[in-house]
């Protein structure tokens, strides 16, 4: 038997490598405002808590409301037809989740991430692969990450209940979402952020490989 029954995905930095593609979207929207770009690692650090805040915190201080608001819808836009020109699953991940499929695990992804690019991206990359498919639709009133609100959701949809879940992700959101929503975290060194920003975000189990990851999640490395 699978060490967990269920287990609910971070999408960016965990399943895939985004970075790149956020990176351009973002420095194409400043662009076109005038406004100075940013390097890769910053971006990394401006990612995780959905693509409002991204912008918030790209655009520079003091940026009337109303620009910031521009900014954002031409990031959508470029975001929206660019998301795939260097986006793809890190290497092992697509082995990791075939086996957890094939042992009978119910997989999930909720991200704070748009819910048009969560939805055409996990459709295009994992086709057939999730039971639950969620990005930020606060609009819809389920509050996004670290909120429960993105798990409780999909488990609904699943059917499933948090025992025997487990939650995976790369970053500091996703080791509170765990914590709000009373389930374990297993937290991925591969993504966007290091081993010593996740530790002192709470973390406390670490795997470094999609191999390492599916074994702690099947079992067999306990």
């Amino acid at each position: 038997m699978p060490a967990y029954k269920t287990v609910v995905f971070d999408l960016d930095g965990t399943l895939l490598n985004t970075l790149e593609d956020l990176t351009i979207s973002t420095n194409a929207a400043l662009a076109a405002h005038g406004m100075p770009a940013h390097p890769i690692e910053d971006v990394r650090r401006f990612v995780g808590n959905g693509i409002a805040l991204l912008i918030h915190r790209a655009v520079p201080a003091g940026t009337p409301a109303d620009v910031e608001a521009a900014v954002l819808e031409d990031f959508k836009r470029h975001y929206g037809a660019h998301c795939e020109d260097h986006t793809g699953p890190y290497r092992g991940v697509p082995e990791m989740l075939a086996r957890l499929r094939s042992a009978g695990v119910a997989l999930a992804v909720v991200s704070n991430k748009a819910d048009f690019a969560v939805q055409e991206l996990v459709a295009r990359q994992f086709p057939g692969t999730f039971d639950a498919v969620l990005g930020e639709n606060e609009a819809a009133g389920i509050s996004k990450k670290p909120a429960p609100a993105m798990v409780d959701a999909a488990l609904a949809r699943m059917g499933r209940g948090r025992d025997d879940m487990v939650y995976v992700g790369d970053s500091e959101v996703d080791v509170q979402t765990a914590a709000n929503a009373g389930c374990p975290c297993l937290s991925c060194t591969w993504g966007f952020r290091t081993r010593k920003e996740l530790v002192e975000a709470g973390a406390t189990q670490f795997v470094d490989t999609p191999e390492e990851l599916v074994e702690a999640l099947l079992g067999t490395s306990r």
